[in-house]
């Protein structure tokens, strides 16, 4: 009888672990697009153990890029604040702020020898661009206040700002309570921001006219939050006025009220 050889199955090779520079660097994204963010929920949705993201963020920490922020627990607040991981502000600007030093000189500059109207005007040209090139995304998405919200965040998302919405009040009865907030996680400018806050200012009044209502900004990364967070109103389809100027009049002491 002719011998029959033993089949044997070929072996796959062992999976090579995923460098730690690597994991670190998902977890670092991951605080990015989701913070605040607490460490169990990193690990679920990363994958990771309990134990092992810690030790992550841990790391990430010695390194100063991310830190903890107390946030008052939800909905009544009662009780410890919990612990939530954000980017600090070296975490923001190792995402890259190449030439921002350059910059911010330049602007200086042009303040000393042109005035602060002259930086105010640069951001104004600045920003009518993004309007220019977010209008037509944004009037695509329709009438709902919500759906154009949404589309601005996609704009932003595109141009690095890693924006999302969130639904506020919603469970209020009250609908005049509701809102949308934008937020956006990183901002390419952010230290120019900081020196100069008109660019802050011209960003908002862009969101405002493409919302086509009155939007108000809750915080800003250049101001020290860990998020830009912008409050839109719901139920306010009233596109923004102009502010009118309004005269200071100063009373003479006879003229004053008693």
């Amino acid at each position: 009888m002719p011998s029959q050889e033993a089949t044997v199955k070929p072996v796959a090779p062992p999976v090579a672990p995923e460098p730690e520079e690597r994991t670190r660097d998902r977890v670092l994204q991951a605080v990015l697009h989701q913070g605040p963010v607490s460490a169990a929920e990193l690990g679920e949705s990363l994958g990771f153990t309990p134990a092992a993201v810690r030790r992550h963020l841990d790391a990430l920490s010695r390194d100063g890029l991310v830190e903890v922020k107390l946030v008052a627990n939800q909905p009544a607040g009662a009780g410890r604040p919990a612990r939530r991981y954000v980017l600090s502000h070296r975490g923001q600007s190792k995402r890259g702020n190449d030439y921002l030093d350059i910059a911010t000189s330049a602007l200086t500059d042009l303040a000393n020898t042109a005035g602060e109207e002259a930086v105010a005007a640069f951001a104004e040209r600045r920003f009518a661009e993004m309007e220019r090139r977010y209008r037509p995304i944004v009037e695509a998405a329709g009438d709902s206040l919500e759906d154009r919200a949404e589309a601005l965040s996609g704009a932003l998302s595109g141009d690095g700002f890693v924006a999302s919405t969130r639904a506020v009040g919603f469970n209020q009865p009250a609908a005049m309570l509701q809102s949308i907030q934008l937020c956006q996680g990183h901002c390419p400018i952010q230290d120019l921001a900081r020196e100069f806050p008109v660019f802050c200012d011209e960003e908002t009044k862009v969101f405002a006219r493409l919302l086509g209502v009155d939007v108000r900004r809750l915080s800003t990364l250049a101001s020290g939050g860990h998020v830009c967070t912008t409050h839109i109103p719901l139920g306010r389809n009233q596109t923004p006025q102009q502010a009118e100027k309004r005269t200071r009049v100063k009373l003479t002491k006879q003229e004053r009220p008693r």
